[in-house]
């Protein structure tokens, strides 16, 4: 009976069966007697059976509806006391009074075997198709639970309260036990549990974000577990509910009970902030020795769902073992409830060495092992196919991130090698770029008809997800829509916007982004006739001023600089009577067809923007081309790989270039263009640094500078001999000497 009820609809039928049956035994019952009133032997031998059929099915009857209605009240209870549900369907961690725990899943029938790295492509496929379904089916069979597992010392009444959702609990077998401190009663607990990663037992630590109760347990754990490296995947607050405590200093030093707690460093990335802090045990005989702690902070997990896309999650991850010294303790990781997040980059990590080892990947086999070190791990089916993309992002693209001194044997490579179909190394690298699919399905609001006529290009059309919007003026529909993408940054989200030149009927519509978005700078790299045809409306005055709209430009400066012209204009809303300044970088080194003979020009209008942005704020920063996508994915490029270049020596122009094209179409549409952004960072490591890895002979260097063609320039030392000056003239080699320009005669109003 149980099993057949197991659903409550089936249930109330089953009930309301059985009673109607009783209640017809009765009526027989009542007839028969009637029948047999003058016959009081028989009578008797059937009041007794029909009174127990009677009772049994009473009695059944009182069973069901009990369990009924125990079931309804769980069921209300899991609901009303968690989150509420995200638009896409799906319950996330929450910062109510519990978490969404997973139904018990029945031993699964079908089992789920280690994929070889060479079908991963194809079984990501199929999983994914028909909306994931199969990703759903196989995450629902991963068991929930491990049976033999107990929680009696996480349920202890004084640790309750350490608990930040009461049913996300740590076994008992695989909790951390911390030192037991004297007259304090159950001071060894707290919610962190042992993770294995692959063939490395207890790699991890998986906790909660730290409660105000709890800070001082986390640091006392992180002390007595050696732990160097602790990495954060939640805000401290989402949807305005409080997700972790902050358990660190802002500046200066916190103690949290006897751990003094200093902020050394931090630096801010737009996929995560790095801390580093300086952490002492201030025991009774005196502070021990000083050890440093950094924190790995991502900051892109969206308040729903997971990232758009995993290459921050990868570039995270791989920091994280950068940064992590081989003697140090285990990895503290930790979200919110210290499941979901948390699991997912655990397993990544592990399939990822997984994949080096043994050249295939088992993240269910993994994901049900783990399992039984802490309940939950992985809480959504989003999370499962996550952890998918990510795995076949790193086996389809690999690790394409380089230190800048191995630049250069890395571009002679590409070169010089061939791949199939005869294509050089680079033209390869590129292709795997153009593979990068075009989700036309997040292009609706660009494609409706009311807005077609407002794309100069109607290959290229902004994504809906990052798409650039304007206020909706007063009566008019449709009035929202502009061909613009924010784009990400080095170290800040949304840094850039990539537009389309402006066409004459939407000069409004770009003036009134630069208001309503507070830019101060617009980067424009195109003319506004190449080969005698339109590029871009001028929509600035060539002096004095010019009224669209409720909006007026005046030209208030202009100066030619070597390989650009700089303006500064004055922006007025003229219904506010509002004004702001706007300073309009226009390089003119681009030819109308190809690319630029050499790369300095974009270097010093890239120095300048930055300069400028430093003067005006951190407001987005307006480029664009004609169609808002080859040479503004270019510069845009280049500013991101340049930056990383001078903050950690590090650059990756393909994943650079690959998340551009995942945020707007065709950004860097060409090879050439690509080609471009290898040749024009490593001649500004040249000017930087002459010739790394040592002196060479001109030979060497002669050799490398053809190569690189004429995307560059070299500066060469003092000590250069008019010999070798003379031999590299050709190859736009200058001296130390002529690169240091007079910048104030070139910015005169910097």
């Amino acid at each position: 009976v149980l099993m057949i009820t197991y659903h409550t609809g089936f249930a109330w039928k089953l009930t309301m069966v059985l009673f109607l049956i009783g209640i017809s035994i009765a009526v027989n019952n009542s007839s028969h007697e009637n029948q047999t009133a003058e016959n009081p032997t028989h009578q008797g031998a059937h009041v007794l059976p029909s009174t127990l059929v009677i009772s049994l099915l009473l009695i059944i009857v009182v069973l069901l509806t009990i369990y009924c209605l125990r079931f309804k009240n769980h069921r209300k209870a899991l609901v009303t006391s968690v989150d509420k549900k995200i638009p896409n369907g799906f319950l996330e961690e929450q910062g109510e009074q519990t978490v969404v725990l997973l139904p018990r899943s029945p031993s699964p029938s079908k089992r789920y075997f280690p994929i070889p790295l060479d079908s991963l492509e194809e079984e990501y496929r199929i999983r994914s198709a028909d909306d994931g379904k199969l990703f759903r089916e196989e995450f629902n069979s991963l068991p929930c639970y491990y049976h033999h597992g107990s929680f009696e010392e996480a349920s202890r009444e004084h640790n309750r309260e350490k608990n930040r959702y009461p049913n996300i609990l740590p076994y008992d077998h695989s909790r951390v036990v911390l030192s037991h401190l004297d007259g304090h009663l159950c001071s060894d607990y707290i919610n962190a549990s042992y993770i294995d990663g692959y063939k490395e037992k207890n790699k991890f630590i998986a906790a909660q974000g730290p409660k105000l109760e709890t800070v001082a347990d986390f640091w006392r754990m992180i002390w007595e577990q050696k732990t160097a490296t602790i990495v954060m995947l939640t805000n401290l607050k989402e949807r305005k509910e409080d997700k972790c405590y902050q358990y660190w200093p802002e500046k200066g030093c916190w103690m949290y009970g006897n751990i003094r707690v200093a902020m050394e460093d931090f630096t801010v990335l737009v996929d995560y902030t790095i801390r580093k802090f300086c952490v002492q045990y201030q025991a009774s005989d005196g502070p021990r020795a000083p050890r440093l702690v950094t924190q790995l902070h991502f900051t892109s997990w969206p308040d729903f769902g997971v990232p758009f896309t995993p290459i921050g999650m990868l570039k995270f991850l791989k920091k994280v073992k950068a940064v992590n010294p081989s003697y140090a303790g285990p990895i503290v990781v930790h979200c919110s409830a210290g499941v979901g997040r948390t699991g997912t980059f655990i397993v990544i990590d592990s399939m990822i060495d997984m994949m080096h080892m043994d050249q295939r990947v088992d993240v269910f086999g993994f994901v049900s092992r783990i399992r039984e070190q802490r309940c939950q791990l992985i809480q959504t089916d989003m999370q499962y196919s996550f952890i998918y993309q990510a795995l076949l992002e790193y086996y389809l693209y690999g690790d394409t991130e380089l230190d800048v001194c191995s630049l250069e044997g890395h571009l002679q490579r590409l070169h010089n090698t061939r791949a199939p179909h005869d294509r050089l190394g680079l033209e390869e690298e590129f292709r795997k770029l153009t593979n990068v699919r075009i989700m036309k399905e997040n292009m609706r609001t660009g494609n409706l008809p009311a807005n077609m006529k407002k794309n100069r290009v109607l290959q290229i059309i902004p994504y809906d997800f990052n798409r650039v919007i304007l206020s909706v003026k007063r009566g008019q529909e449709f009035t929202d829509y502009i061909n613009a993408s924010f784009i990400d940054g080095y170290r800040q989200k949304d840094y850039f916007i990539a537009t389309q030149g402006p066409l004459s009927h939407t000069v409004e519509d770009f003036w009134r982004m630069v208001w309503e978005w507070r830019c101060h700078s617009i980067v424009m790299l195109t003319e506004l006739k190449e080969r005698e045809q339109e590029k871009c409306f001028q929509y600035w005055p060539s002096e004095g001023s010019v009224t669209f709209g409720d909006y007026t430009v005046e030209l208030t400066g202009n100066t030619l600089c070597e390989t650009f012209t700089l303006k500064d204009m004055v922006l007025t809303y003229r219904p506010e009577k509002q004004s702001q300044h706007v300073r309009h970088f226009h390089f003119h080194g681009w030819p109308e067809i190809g690319i630029p003979a050499e790369g300095r020009g974009m270097i010093d209008i890239i120095a300048a923007v930055q300069r400028q942005q430093q003067q005006s704020g951190n407001r987005p920063i307006i480029v664009h081309c004609s169609a808002g996508a080859g040479r503004t994915g270019t510069f845009i490029a280049l500013s991101n790989i340049l930056e990383r270049v001078k903050a950690e020596g590090l650059l990756d122009v393909f994943q650079t270039v690959k998340s551009l094209r995942m945020q707007r179409p065709h950004m860097v549409q060409t090879v050439e263009q690509y080609d471009f952004c290898y040749r024009v960072t490593l001649s500004q490591h040249w000017s930087y640094g002459w010739l790394p890895g040592g002196k060479r002979s001109v030979g060497e260097l002669e050799a490398t500078i053809r190569m690189m063609g004429t995307g560059g320039v070299v500066s060469l030392p003092e000590e250069a001999s008019a010999q070798t000056q003379e031999r590299l003239r050709p190859y736009n080699v200058i001296n130390d000497d002529s690169s240091h320009f007079d910048r104030k005669k070139r910015f005169p109003n910097n």
